[in-house]
């Protein structure tokens, strides 16, 4: 019998924080918006019975926001983070590892647990997590992670389970996936779904009944290993240490219009420091460098352009100043003029371990400038993303996403950490 699984989920994670910390938004609709206030990406429950879909721009929306009095949000990903460490502190004594599938979801291995009422053991997780976060949660539970998954969206939707769903239960399980829809199983695509929907597999159940080698044959060795799951034969053990970055890429849409040279390089200039920072706490070094930007291909009245180039990085290495040089290499071999760009980023490749990385004959002073690096990092840590610039990036940023209506870091930052008077 192979050792049980939770799968414990956040409920509208963003606005969940966002709650966390501004009671006027408990009960009224709210939504949080993506990058540069562009669309919908989290959405209370009070804004999900308004209609409001994942991904609505917000200018098709003003008039059901000033309508219905919704509270519109800029995303506050350092407030998320922050409150993703707090969820899976809450949850540590409740597994032997986790796995942390995105930001408000995590794999529970429960091996150990196995002589429990594990039911009750995810409420009293769940119970701890809302007392310790305010978010609320939802558990499913099964032998693989497939199942897992499934019995969490169940416990999400089915009022009957009350927040945790026990997939071990062998008539819970056979009558959720008798009506579960194949197309909102975790791992099928949107074509695989209309290939099995064609073959008159509809349901989760119809899946898991599915004959092995025929899965295999119409979604190769994925869509079998997920046939298998479904029947309880788990493909992976809930991984212990997660698996090496390949790739690397820090993007963002420009706040205003930008139209000279300098102030797409400042841009880049940021992204490249931030892909400095990503590499140097994931113990990596980089290959290869790509700079993109390109105009707005939504506004095809508007000249249209791209500009890409890669450039090799030898040797390897993840210090930002040598990121920001090669950036700007890339940058001036695509640069166009007279073009109105709107989207930018830097793209890393080829990542290998920094200790592992090949040597070169004529290295310069790499310890000396790790060490630049390290206190680089630490004053931005320490003081606040961007204290510490190159003259590139400059102090003004106007390319900066639009994020006008976003929280205070009320975690993160002392001078914004919430303050109670009696």
């Amino acid at each position: 019998m192979t050792a049980p699984i939770a799968l414990i989920d956040c409920n509208n994670y963003y606005v969940s924080c966002e709650r966390a910390f501004d009671a006027s938004l408990v009960g009224v609709p709210v939504i949080v918006l993506s990058n540069n206030d562009g669309c919908a990406i989290a959405r209370s429950q009070e804004a999900k019975a308004l209609g409001i879909k994942m991904g609505d721009p917000i200018h098709h929306l003003r008039d059901k926001v000033r309508a219905h009095g919704i509270r519109v949000l800029s995303s506050n990903y350092t407030l998320y983070g922050d409150m993703q460490r707090r969820v899976l502190a809450a949850c540590e004594a409740f597994a032997r590892d986790v796995e942390i599938y995105s930001i408000d979801e995590t794999f529970l291995d429960l091996t150990g647990f196995e002589d429990r009422d594990l039911v009750a053991h995810a409420r009293a997780m769940r119970d701890q997590v809302l007392r310790w976060t305010t978010i609320p949660t939802c558990v499913g539970i099964a032998g693989t992670k497939t199942l897992a998954k499934l019995a969490n969206a169940a416990a999400k939707k089915d009022s009957r389970f009350d927040g945790v769903a026990d997939f071990r239960d062998d008539a819970v399980r056979h009558d959720v996936m008798r009506a579960f829809p194949v197309g909102d199983i975790w791992g099928v695509g949107g074509a695989t779904a209309r290939k099995l929907i064609a073959l008159g597999i509809t349901t989760a159940g119809e899946l898991r009944d599915m004959p092995m080698k025929q899965a295999k044959g119409l979604g190769t060795v994925v869509l079998e290993r997920l046939v298998a799951e479904l029947r309880g034969v788990p493909s992976a053990a809930v991984e212990m240490v997660a698996p090496q970055r390949r790739g690397m890429a820090v993007t963002r849409s420009f706040g205003t219009p930008v139209l000279t040279f300098d102030r797409l390089m400042g841009a880049l200039t940021e992204y490249a420091m931030r892909a400095g920072e990503k590499l140097r706490s994931h113990g990596l070094v980089a290959s290869r460098l790509t700079a993109f930007f390109h105009t707005n291909s939504n506004k095809p009245e508007r000249p249209q352009y791209t500009g890409s180039r890669t450039v090799t990085l030898h040797p390897m290495t993840s210090d930002s100043l040598e990121l920001i040089a090669a950036a700007r290499k890339a940058a001036e071999r695509a640069w166009r003029e007279g073009y109105v760009y709107t989207k930018a980023g830097v793209l890393l490749d080829d990542l290998v371990a920094a200790d592992m990385r090949p040597r070169t004959l004529f290295e310069g002073d790499t310890e000396k400038r790790a060490r630049l690096m390290g206190a680089l990092d630490e004053i931005n840590g320490k003081f606040g993303k961007w204290t510490a610039v190159t003259a590139s990036q400059g102090f003004k940023r106007e390319w900066k996403l639009r994020s006008e209506m976003r929280s205070p870091a009320w975690t993160t930052r002392i001078d914004e950490v919430p303050t109670v008077r009696a």
